[in-house]
């Protein structure tokens, strides 16, 4: 059973996610943040692959993604680190990209390279959903790749069951149609829109991203889906702090986990 599925199995609320931008602060963090953040009891996690313009991150992802390619990090780096990480953790771990970079290093090759790393999945914020089931899911499916799709507020009902009957793993709720970045609450309207989705009943288990940064924002997120997705707050963290084990360290006190 694909690691995804197996987390939504066992686990059907508080389910605690975090994205990380891969080679930020440093190249080589990759492995000792995946460690440090299972340890410390994530759930699973969504590594990051740099990106010139990441459209849909908000500043602090954005200065990630910056500086993780100033550093130096690829995909063929990112997928060098990633070797091995199976004999570290069995956590979910989700790759989360754009489709520029996955194009150039080729469909086929960026699928087997996840499946030989061990990797349960992509995230793909870009990718056209037509795109996606004529070129991508028969080559996810051929390596037992979950694809993960994003929601938002003015997404439509039809689009969302279109997704949901299409895709596997999870899907991914954006709480808010702006970009990446921390919130101290969720405001009613956007209350409304996790409530009117859970009454859809969908088939695949959804998990609240993009404005989790605090206690309030986490326990809510949880209340109304799986669980919730903790990125750009993370981010800055491991930019601030003198190392990635005090990173994760504030973070679980952040959102009421320590």
């Amino acid at each position: 059973m694909n690691r995804i599925n197996k987390l939504f199995a066992q686990k059907k609320q508080g389910v605690f996610s975090v994205y990380f931008t891969a080679g930020y602060p440093h190249l080589n963090d990759t492995v000792a943040v995946i460690t440090e953040l299972a340890a410390a009891g994530a759930d699973m996690i969504e590594v990051g692959i740099p990106f010139s313009d990441p459209m849909a991150d908000g500043p602090v992802i954005q200065q990630s993604s910056t500086a993780a390619l100033n550093n130096g990090m690829s995909l063929k780096k990112l997928f060098a680190q990633l070797q091995g990480i199976r004999e570290k953790t069995q956590i979910p771990l989700v790759m989360m990209g754009y489709l520029n970079p996955i194009l150039q290093y080729g469909i086929d090759a960026f699928c087997q390279s996840c499946a030989d790393a061990g990797v349960d999945g992509v995230i793909i914020p870009d990718l056209p959903f037509a795109d996606y089931l004529k070129d991508f899911k028969p080559v996810l499916d051929k390596y037992a790749l979950h694809c993960t799709m994003l929601i938002t507020p003015e997404t439509s009902r039809e689009r969302i069951r279109l997704i949901d009957e299409h895709t596997s793993g999870f899907i991914y709720m954006v709480s808010t149609a702006s970009t990446t970045g921390a919130k101290d609450c969720f405001d009613e309207s956007t209350v409304d829109y996790f409530k009117q989705v859970n009454a859809m009943k969908l088939r695949n288990p959804r998990m609240i991203g993009f404005g989790i940064s605090n206690k309030a924002t986490f326990q809510t997120a949880c209340q109304h889906a799986a669980g919730a997705i903790i990125g750009s707050a993370f981010v800055r963290l491991l930019g601030e702090q003198p190392d990635v084990k005090t990173a994760v360290k504030k973070l679980l006190e952040q959102i009421g986990r320590n």
